[in-house]
């Protein structure tokens, strides 16, 4: 067994990007990081593992003083693809298949 130091104040600072970010926006504007390295921070960010257990909309990320809203990391994702004409989370989809009666197409073409 090998005898590794995981208090989070001894490890590398490269490890825990919260140590180099303070936010969302700062990982969008980081212009030292990769598309898929930013998607990676924000990911592990909206990760349930920080979840706030009485708000689970906040997280807290390990080296910040501060929770972050979910809705942020997701718009920064959300942004990181390409989707910037959109805030607001996903609307609700259409009536749910179970409800949806393919039969009666097939029965109005019959009548």
């Amino acid at each position: 067994m090998t005898n590794v130091n995981t208090n989070p104040g001894t490890l590398n600072p490269l490890f825990h990007p919260a140590a180099h970010y303070d936010s969302p926006a700062e990982v969008l504007n980081a212009k030292d990081l990769s598309a898929p390295e930013k998607r990676i921070i924000l990911s592990s960010w909206a990760s349930d593992m920080y979840a706030v257990e009485s708000c689970p909309a906040l997280r807290e990320i390990p080296g910040m003083s501060h929770a972050v809203r979910l809705v942020d990391i997701l718009a920064a994702l959300r942004k990181l693809d390409g989707d910037n004409d959109n805030d607001d989370p996903p609307r609700g989809g259409g009536v749910p298949m179970r409800l949806r009666r393919p039969w009666a197409a097939a029965e109005r073409r019959a009548a």
